[in-house]
């Protein structure tokens, strides 16, 4: 059985700056580049989390609610809400820096899911996610509520794909 590991075990912050191959010509940095920099914080997240490879199955939510430009830092910090079985759902938080101001915006938070694989490249157990304080158990308890609506959203496409009329 996998021990079980906290949140502070497996949290990451990774930091890169912005450059003008980032950016479209008004300066501004593609979402697309951002996503890629959540999917790799979040991945190495999960790793920590497992020691296993591990693979994103989906990206539950990602909200963008500023811009982000060349020549900002842009931070993500990631870290396990929730463990299933074979799955965990990671939560990511993006904030950019202006150096020059000092200023800090939180440019986007996004919730994905990934699975742990064994050598086999089949979906394996993950270790259970100890609740160590309030925060952890706030997180926990929405990431339930997310994993809920997932799965009934899966389901309802499922049906919708076999049966156009129960759409």
């Amino acid at each position: 059985m996998n021990k079980e590991k906290s949140t502070q075990d497996s949290t990451v912050i990774i930091s890169r700056i912005m450059l003008p191959e980032d950016a479209n010509p008004a300066g501004i940095v593609h979402g697309g580049v951002i996503m890629k920099e959540i999917d790799n914080a979040a991945g190495v997240a999960a790793v920590r989390h497992t020691r296993k490879v591990c693979v994103t199955a989906s990206i539950d939510r990602l909200d963008f609610h500023k811009p982000c430009f060349i020549g900002n830092l842009v931070t993500v910090k990631a870290g396990i809400n929730y463990t299933g079985t074979t799955s965990m759902e990671v939560g990511a938080r993006v904030e950019t820096e202006d150096l020059l101001s000092g200023k800090i915006t939180h440019l986007a938070s996004a919730y994905l899911t990934f699975v742990a694989l064994g050598d086999d490249h089949r979906p394996v157990q993950v270790p259970p996610l100890k609740l160590v304080n309030k925060e952890d158990m706030r997180r926990n308890t929405e990431a339930r509520a997310r994993r809920e609506l997932r799965l009934a959203e899966k389901k309802k496409e499922s049906e919708c794909q076999k049966d156009a009329s129960r759409c």
